[in-house]
C-alpha cells in the first residue's frame, strides 16, 4: 500500500487534513484554507519561501503548476463516487509575478456537477474543463489554470474503432 492510500484510509483524520498530507502538497508546505464538499470548493495556500522562490524573487512557475495539476481531478473525486480521474491537459497562463504566498481557488458549482453527471450517464465518460486561479496576497490574479480532466467510471472499457 502506498502512502497516499494509507493516509486516505485513516478514518480519524479529516478530509482537509488528508489533503494537506498528500505527499506533494506536504512537501511544498501547502495549507488547506477551505475544504467544502458540496458544492466543491478548495482554497489552498502555497508559501513563497527559499524553495519556491526563483532568482527574480517570485514563485517558480513549475511550483505553481505542481499545485494546480492535481486539484481539478481531486475535486472530481470529491464530487463523484466510483470513478477514475486524471489530468488530460493543463495550461497555466502566468499573468503576474508570484511575489507573495499564493492561494489557489477552485470551485465546482452544482450546475457544473450536474452537467458532468449527465455526461457520465449518457456517454459513460466525461472530459470537463475547469478554470481556476492562483491569487497573490494583494488579491491580484497571478496565474490562471485551465485543466481538462478525464473522468471514467470504474470498469470503463473504451469502444473499439
Amino acid at each position: 500500500m502506498n502512502i497516499t492510500r494509507f493516509i486516505g484510509n485513516l478514518q480519524w483524520i479529516s478530509p482537509a487534513r488528508k489533503l494537506a498530507l498528500y505527499p506533494p502538497f506536504f512537501a511544498m508546505g501547502v495549507r488547506v484554507r477551505l475544504y467544502q464538499k458540496s458544492p466543491v470548493k478548495l482554497h489552498l495556500e502555497i508559501p513563497l519561501n527559499w524553495r519556491s522562490q526563483n532568482s527574480g524573487g517570485s514563485m517558480f512557475g513549475g511550483w505553481q503548476t505542481a499545485l494546480a495539476d492535481p486539484v481539478a481531478p481531486m475535486a472530481c473525486l470529491m464530487a463523484f463516487e466510483n470513478i477514475h480521474v486524471w489530468t488530460r491537459k493543463l495550461e497555466v497562463d502566468f499573468r503576474r509575478p508570484g511575489n507573495s504566498d499564493l492561494t489557489l481557488r477552485f470551485e465546482m458549482d452544482e450546475q457544473q456537477r450536474q452537467s458532468i453527471a449527465r455526461e457520465l450517464a449518457e456517454q459513460g465518460r466525461a472530459d470537463p474543463v475547469f478554470e481556476y486561479g492562483l491569487y497573490r496576497q494583494d488579491g491580484e490574479l497571478c496565474s490562471l489554470a485551465r485543466c481538462t480532466v478525464a473522468i471514467r467510471p470504474e470498469g470503463y472499457k473504451p469502444k473499439r474503432r
